[in-house]
């Protein structure tokens, strides 16, 4: 979690690596999802910090306006540095979510609650790759570089991790691991409990 300007600056960096954006004016002004990440690290830093209430206000309602255009209900504090957004779509993530460094996640995934529970949402440890379509549901355990296939519905845990799941219900399809298919902006294991 986001709790000094240092911390702020380095998701940044580790978000901006992640999402395999080079440091141009075009990306920098144009990048829809690369402005969607800058704001909401910009939002965790000014709530986090307890920042000017004026300003974390403004920087609220452009998340709100980026979070509609784009698709996305993804709340502040619930990603680890090194997020990569791949595409625009709908993607709705939990509050109670956490989610470990090194996140590429695909659109139409759904990481959400049990029915009926407010706080019962997934875990996700370091390095995992979410595809396009991917659900996660209930009080359950993901390890570190783990792969969920497009469209897998997971609702059991697997905390081993360092697997590729798929199917409905998901389940362990092959051992290959997030290897490859990512880039990690953040070189250490932040593991999920500094997102507690």
């Amino acid at each position: 979690m986001i709790a000094s300007h240092a911390d702020y600056k380095a998701y940044l960096e580790a978000d901006r690596i992640s999402l395999n954006r080079q440091r141009t004016l075009a990306n920098w002004m144009f990048d829809d999802i690369w402005r969607f990440q800058r704001t909401l690290r910009k939002l965790e830093y000014l709530t986090n910090c307890k920042k000017n209430t004026l300003f974390r206000n403004l920087v609220k309602l452009v998340f709100i306006r980026q979070s509609v255009r784009l698709g996305f209900s993804i709340p502040i504090n619930v990603f680890g540095p090194g997020l990569c957004i791949a595409h625009y779509g709908t993607i709705v993530v939990n509050g109670a979510a956490r989610i470990g460094a090194n996140c590429c996640l695909h659109a139409c995934v759904n990481i959400g609650t049990t029915a009926g529970k407010t706080h019962d949402a997934p875990t996700v440890g370091d390095n995992c790759y979410i595809g396009p379509g991917a659900k996660l549901f209930g009080k359950i355990t993901i390890g570190s570089d783990m792969v969920i296939g497009a469209n897998a519905v997971v609702t059991k845990s697997f905390p081993d991790g360092s697997a590729t799941l798929g199917g409905v219900p998901a389940k362990i399809i092959s051992h290959n691991t997030s290897r490859g298919l990512l880039i990690k902006g953040h070189p250490g294991t932040c593991g999920t409990s500094e997102q507690s």
